[in-house]
């Protein structure tokens, strides 16, 4: 590709085509999965390609690249320069009309993951996505939706779910270490907040296309407080800290457990604020019983908070964790350590022989399913279930009520203020 067209995919006048021509749903139909001949490399698009996007780069590195896209022209062009021949592009509407891709890995904000991965896999494109899957619930369920109807090989990027010992906690859970788990306490330290909403108008920074670093989001102007990384501090575009980090933790509880729709989530924390997510939350998910556990409560704590139950020695050197209560003892775990507790009721436990087999990295996973039709295990059916359920969240605190889930109908039964949540709203020609 010329430095003419490629600085012409990058033009101003290429995107207002773009978004003016734009359909209600982006994406065409979807075609027909390539096969794959031995060695043969899948033809990947990567959207976002720094910070976050570019740990993401490097799980795929070893793929074809065949286009990039980012609305930072510093961070595309420093990309470029490691990938000459991949086309370049502003607006990942554009790089989605190219012929020849098979595979999209979507690295943006959180606010542009649903409208990328929907109009990908409308497209005939598997997905890799960052974690959480969308930023709204009924984004999830869109997008799970899709997935299933086209039937590409899909990931979210929660990658401790492919380590070693998110494996072993599973197994003690299921082997009944600690008896009958009815109780579990998630916590991660640390908050995002944005405090009061900017009223200064900077410039926007050289080289940045600011409108579609907004794509679905309603119109305001650029601030620094806003991106490029504390876009997570507000709702417009993140979810604070349970949207960002939740889909690590309560994948271990969502994982051992069997989880998925809670029936009731109750949520507190200070004061709502229209625009900026809270300094701390702590949110009550009940989930029902099934035919192989009984109901489960499933406690979330951020900020300063953390559970009662968790022992005085370990409050503070574990920052983020996951407290499984059982019947016989408790499970203390995360990313790398598990505890057995009370210790010395445990001494000498056996652990039992592992069962789930290592993965071959959580990146080469999608990539091996995008070639060979093999499972994934953050495909968008575990994945959207386990996002819906963190956003909801967020849900119940801003609606400032407690939801009876209706998971079937995507509703909160006589809560009419979380609708609009649950929803959101998309700019034209930005729909999902």
């Amino acid at each position: 590709m010329s430095a003419d067209s490629k600085q012409q995919s990058l033009s101003r006048r290429a995107f207002v085509g773009g978004a003016a021509g734009a359909a209600c749903m982006i994406g065409a139909p979807a075609s027909a999965a390539r096969t794959y001949r031995a060695n043969e490399k899948l033809r990947i698009g990567v959207i976002g390609v720094a910070n976050r996007g570019w740990a993401n780069f490097e799980g795929v590195m070893g793929e074809e690249i065949r286009a990039v896209c980012d609305v930072d022209d510093s961070y595309l062009y420093s990309v470029a320069q490691q990938f000459p021949d991949a086309a370049q592009f502003r607006d990942f509407r554009k790089l989605l009309e190219m012929p020849g891709l098979d595979a999209v890995v979507v690295s943006t904000p959180d606010h542009t993951h649903a409208p990328a991965t929907a109009a990908a896999l409308r497209a005939g494109l598997h997905v890799y996505c960052e974690k959480p899957l969308t930023h709204t619930v009924q984004e999830a369920r869109i997008v799970a939706g899709l997935a299933a109807k086209h039937k590409r090989a899909t990931q979210m990027g929660t990658q401790i779910h492919a380590e070693p010992n998110y494996r072993r906690v599973v197994e003690l859970v299921r082997a009944g270490a600690v008896g009958t788990v009815r109780e579990v306490h998630v916590w991660c330290g640390g908050a995002y907040s944005g405090g009061a909403l900017p009223t200064d108008q900077p410039p926007v920074p050289v080289g940045l296309d600011w409108d579609l670093w907004l794509g679905p989001a309603q119109p305001i102007a650029y601030h620094p407080r806003f991106a490029p990384f504390v876009w997570r501090s507000w709702w417009a575009f993140g979810n604070g800290r349970l949207g960002d980090m939740a889909c690590h933790h309560m994948d271990l509880s969502f994982w051992a457990l069997g989880l998925r729709h809670p029936s009731t989530v109750e949520a507190q924390g200070p004061p709502v604020d229209a625009y900026s997510c809270p300094e701390w939350l702590e949110v009550r998910y009940a989930f029902p019983a099934t035919d192989k556990r009984p109901a489960v409560e499933l406690t979330w704590y951020d900020g300063d908070r953390r559970p009662a139950k968790l022992p005085e020695p370990y409050r503070g050197e574990w920052g983020a964790g996951t407290l499984f209560v059982g019947d016989k003892g408790m499970l203390l775990a995360d990313y790398g350590r598990r505890i057995l507790l009370p210790e010395k009721q445990f001494e000498g436990y056996q652990a039992p022989a592992p069962t789930i087999p290592d993965s071959v990295g959580h990146h080469q996973e999608w990539i091996n399913a995008c070639k060979t039709g093999s499972p994934t295990t953050c495909n968008f059916d575990y994945a959207g279930a386990l996002t819906e359920a963190v956003l909801l969240g967020c849900v119940a605190y801003r609606a400032g009520a407690g939801l009876e889930w209706d998971a079937a109908k995507l509703t909160a039964r006589g809560c009419p203020a979380a609708d609009k949540l649950i929803r959101g709203a998309h700019r034209r020609g930005w729909e999902v």
